[in-house]
């Protein structure tokens, strides 16, 4: 008859799982004493990223530059449009007679820092009136005094104070794409009485509203 086998103690049954829970306590704690595992990185940080706008601002000045407007005079660069009655692009001069031509020159600048798209400069309406007294009876000083716009080489005008009526695209005109910031365009006006005009237009005067404008 065999001999009956003792049963294995509770002590060795609980060994194993001992064991095996310590060592599985060993290799986290193994993992958690090395080192991280390198890998290569490439990193770019921006840090100026801005955007803002530009101003268009327009300046007037006379031919010695003693007189200076600028768009801005109005107020600010929010409304951006002023009026400037210290140039007086017909030359003022109320003495004229027959063959006189009087020339005034002035100067137009992009004193902003975005550029000009568009250049304009608009007539409005010639009007007559006196001029003092005594004066003359003819009504049609306007269609009889002549004005001729130069910008260096280039006629921009050429007609009767009356003619001048519709805006004129300058950049066509002068054949440019732009007024580029910082860009001076010189103008010439000369308004002339002709020659054959009698007494009949003597001690009248003319006046017409002349706009510049930029755009960009």
């Amino acid at each position: 008859m065999p001999t009956p086998q003792p049963a294995p103690s509770r002590r060795r049954r609980l060994s194993l799982p001992v064991l095996l829970a310590g060592g599985v306590a060993s290799l986290i704690l193994a993992l958690g004493l090395s080192p991280t595992i390198s890998a290569f990185t490439a990193q770019i940080k921006n840090t100026v990223d801005t955007a803002g706008t530009g101003t268009l601002i327009m300046q007037e000045t006379n031919a010695d530059g003693s007189v200076v407007c600028t768009s801005t005079d109005g107020g600010s660069v929010s409304t951006n449009t002023a009026t400037c009655a210290t140039i007086n692009k017909y030359g003022g001069t109320l003495t004229m007679v027959p063959g006189q031509t009087v020339s005034t020159d002035v100067k137009i600048k992009n004193t902003g820092t975005a550029d000009a798209s568009a250049f304009t400069l608009t007539p409005g309406t010639c009007s007559q009136s006196a001029n003092g007294t005594p004066n003359g009876s003819a009504t049609n000083l306007c269609s009889t005094m002549t004005l001729v716009v130069t910008s260096g080489s280039t006629t921009v005008y050429s007609g009767t104070l009356q003619g001048f009526s519709s805006a004129v695209n300058l950049l066509t005109a002068l054949g440019l794409t732009s007024i580029p910031s910082g860009t001076t365009v010189p103008f010439t006006f000369a308004v002339t009485v002709p020659s054959t005009a009698g007494n009949t237009y003597a001690g009248l005067q003319v006046s017409q509203p002349l706009t510049w404008d930029f755009s960009s």
